[in-house]
């Protein structure tokens, strides 16, 4: 089992989106901005973002987790199935 774990503060479970697309897993972040209050500053957390993962052969994401402002994914690692075949040895040319 792999994880990937991003920190995200500031952001909740409506506020991300993980696809996998095309071997890639792409993390997104966006926040809707709250029209009530003016602000002085705005740190990391308030801006949008997107991070990309190319994903080898085999591997698959098994679960997503949002934790204390941390972003845990699991991914694992299918070992591919060793297939045995046993060649006979012709004569010679049909």
């Amino acid at each position: 089992v792999l994880r990937i774990t991003l920190a995200v503060a500031g952001f909740r479970r409506e506020d991300l989106d993980i696809t996998v697309e095309d071997k890639q897993l792409v993390i997104r972040g966006r926040q809707q901005d709250d029209k009530g209050r003016e602000y002085l500053h705005r740190g990391i957390a308030a801006r949008q973002f997107q991070r990309t993962f190319v994903l080898a052969d085999g591997i698959e994401v098994r679960a997503a987790d949002l934790d204390n402002g941390l972003l845990a994914i699991d991914l694992v690692r299918h070992e591919p199935e060793r297939l045995v075949r046993k060649i006979d040895i012709g004569a010679g040319k049909p």
